[in-house]
């Protein structure tokens, strides 16, 4: 089997950290592929054979042979329980689910962990819309590490229709993250093009050839450390909210791959980016009529907000 080999050096935000959490946010793979890429001797630290257990430190060189894509197996949606998933809203032209952080929207290569429409499929649920079979109904996704709300279309004329809102931006999505440091102004809009990281391919970044993005924002509450934002996209980019915010140099509390102070993520416990899809709004594909679902944050959050607010 030949490999892709990337090389690339540790960034600051991975100090410390094991060199199998290290490759799995880089690379986005689960953490038992990236342990299993360690344990066949695809990774080296420093020109030298590395395990799933020695520590990375910035500035390290880190080689990886990834298998390569096109020798990937067939993506397919394999029904399969997801833990902690809950079922919002169903009907029949959408269910609305509130998505566990380290639940992934749909298959995807370099991807082996839970996704979203296998805990549908094991749960009974049939999709049946166009496209890929394997992203079946999903309109819009959230990052694996984000929890929070996502509808998926269960019929073709629900799928169409819910597309072609989301494309048009007539679809209300409403975020909290909790930010490092207090943003001026307290009521804003990041209007900043959002493109693919040229010295990372796991990152996005702020740059001129990118994707038009746009992210209004309201700072709900300000803590001594921290500040509690409730953000609506306009735009929907990949990483979008966690770009804008780490551009104004208020990164993601927890989100280590764009910023974030190490430390402050271990005090608030946090294990990834303190972001969530909390509130979701449009216009039914079938009923015509406005419909909003709302999602509490979750206990990892939750607790990551009473540690802050005690200072």
């Amino acid at each position: 089997m030949t490999s892709d080999p990337r090389t690339l050096f540790v960034p600051d935000g991975l100090e410390g950290e094991r060199v199998d959490a290290a490759i799995a946010r880089l690379f986005g793979l689960s953490r038992t592929k990236a342990a299993d890429l360690a344990a066949t001797g695809s990774v080296s630290l420093n020109h030298r054979p590395a395990v799933k257990s020695d520590r990375v430190a910035a500035g390290d060189l880190l080689e990886v042979a990834l298998p390569r894509a096109d020798e990937s197996p067939t993506l397919a949606v394999v029904a399969e329980p997801v833990p902690g998933m809950a079922i919002v809203h169903d009907d029949d032209d959408i269910v609305v689910v509130d998505k566990p952080a380290g639940v992934a929207a749909h298959p995807s290569v370099g991807w082996s962990g839970p996704t979203v429409l296998a805990g549908l499929a094991a749960a009974g649920y049939r999709i049946s819309t166009s496209g890929a079979s394997e992203r079946q109904g999903v309109v819009s996704r959230l990052d694996v590490g984000t929890s929070g709300l996502m509808v998926v279309c269960k019929s073709e004329y629900a799928y169409s229709v819910l597309k072609r809102a989301f494309k048009h931006r007539t679809v209300d999505k409403r975020y909290h993250a909790l930010v490092q440091g207090l943003p001026d102004p307290l009521v804003g809009t990041i209007d900043a093009p959002i493109g693919r990281h040229p010295g990372y391919d796991y990152k996005f970044a702020v740059m001129d050839s990118g994707r038009h993005a746009v992210t209004h924002y309201e700072v709900a509450e300000a803590f001594r450390h921290a500040s509690l934002l409730e953000i609506h996209l306009e735009t929907g980019r990949t990483h979008q909210i966690r770009v804008h915010v780490a551009a104004l140099h208020h990164p993601c509390c927890g989100d280590l791959t764009y910023g974030a102070d190490p430390r402050l993520a271990a005090r608030l416990g946090l294990e990834r980016q303190w972001l969530h899809a909390s509130g979701l709004g449009f216009e039914h594909p079938t009923r015509h009529e406005w419909v909003t679902f709302t999602s509490a944050f979750p206990a990892d959050l939750s607790h990551a907000l009473d540690v802050i607010s005690t200072g």
